[in-house]
């Protein structure tokens, strides 16, 4: 059977509200104990982000959900032609921060498009790459024949599970983030970081008539789960042998008292692996492709903080030289990270910038800590 090619004909983006400034975050998540932060500005600087979104008014009341949010990607989509929207065939939508366990985020995205028509709907989960999970997804339907026209998203509202009262005092650790700037990748220190939105994804067996398309060479993915102990995790607790106990084995109060629902990570874990993995898979590919850094126009990671950028500059050498930064393309600083939603982001400001030519090549790169999985994906200008 001959596979289609498949393209993304449009891209799309939803920000909630107005962007929030460095000094303004606490007015949305709040004041731990009712008094500035001391870590923010540690945070901040190693991380780079100068502006993020919230779907939060300031006092923390909540404005959308994420499945109104990624509606509104979506709906974004066609706002040349709102009609074509009952076109879709497909609905792949992944996020690591759904509003409910169930019933699932995608089906409640949908339910937020009531000019849609009735279609397949998937949900994959995870955390980072959950967004490039729906984006491949969609991809191979199309690819295969199954689908013709697919919608792909990523999104995130991490701001719920960030405001002031599941936080603990910080000043415990205060010292020990100005010696190990790993630390900012703590529980009490993650809510500098993560923000809210979602983004879409317009894939096609046909390239867009007029205009610029991006074809989907390869997307790839790998999981060193089977060597790999949890390292970012929510609705359990990391125990002293490595396992994680689920939240359905505590007691409502351990739930509360130990903040179980916050999302928490091991640092130890994190530095020690997260950037040299995420080399291991990408050789192989190269390699596979006949590819090499040469090939790369444009570069887009997938980074949590600027603390990333030069460690994953290194370990790209893997591929036989250094991508030079002048081939980055990174909006963490204007942005935030955007968990599931990042690697969307970027596409869609890339293919919305008018800096594109035919011919060249995107290459993205995705980490996740959670248990240490990667999504990599090459695309074609056309």
């Amino acid at each position: 059977m001959a596979l289609n090619e498949v393209y993304i004909t449009n891209t799309s983006l939803f920000l909630p509200n107005e962007p929030v400034s460095n000094d303004e975050m606490e007015e949305y998540l709040g004041y731990i104990n009712g008094k500035p932060s001391k870590s923010k500005k540690i945070v901040l600087r190693n991380n780079g982000i100068h502006t993020r979104y919230y779907a939060l008014e300031k006092g923390g009341k909540t404005t959308h959900t994420n499945a109104q949010m990624t509606a509104e990607a979506v709906r974004n989509l066609f706002t040349d032609d709102p009609e074509k929207i009952k076109d879709i065939d497909l609905l792949s939508c992944g996020t690591s921060s759904p509003d409910q366990m169930m019933p699932s985020h995608g089906v409640m995205v949908h339910g937020w498009l009531p000019e849609a028509e009735s279609i397949e709907v998937v949900s994959p989960s995870g955390v980072c790459c959950a967004g490039m999970h729906a984006f491949k997804y969609a991809y191979m339907a199309v690819k295969t024949g199954d689908k013709k026209l697919s919608v792909a998203t990523g999104s995130e509202r991490f701001s719920a599970s960030l405001r002031a009262n599941i936080f603990d005092e910080e000043a415990h650790k205060l010292e020990e983030l100005h010696k190990n700037p790993y630390i900012s990748f703590d529980k009490e220190f993650l809510r500098w970081m993560l923000s809210d939105g979602a983004s879409a994804f317009l894939l096609s067996d046909r390239p867009n008539a007029e205009g610029f398309s991006l074809r989907v060479d390869w997307i790839e993915g790998i999981s060193y789960a089977n060597e790999m102990e949890t390292c970012m995790y929510m609705a359990c607790e990391k125990q002293p042998d490595g396992t994680v106990k689920s939240y359905l084995e505590f007691t409502p109060e351990d739930i509360i008292n130990k903040s179980i629902l916050s999302i928490k990570q091991d640092i130890g874990l994190l530095g020690n692996n997260i950037v040299p993995l995420g080399g291991r898979r990408i050789k192989e590919i190269f390699d596979r492709e006949g590819l090499s850094v040469d090939d790369v126009d444009y570069f887009l990671p997938h980074m949590s903080s600027e603390f990333f950028r030069s460690k994953i500059f290194e370990v790209m050498a893997v591929l036989g030289n250094h991508i030079p930064y002048e081939r980055w393309f990174v909006n963490l600083t204007s942005m935030g990270n955007v968990g599931a939603a990042s690697a969307y982001f970027m596409v869609h400001e890339l293919f919305k910038s008018g800096k594109l030519k035919k011919g060249e090549r995107l290459l993205l790169l995705v980490p996740e800590s959670s248990r240490f999985s990667y999504m990599y994906a090459m695309l074609t200008v056309c």
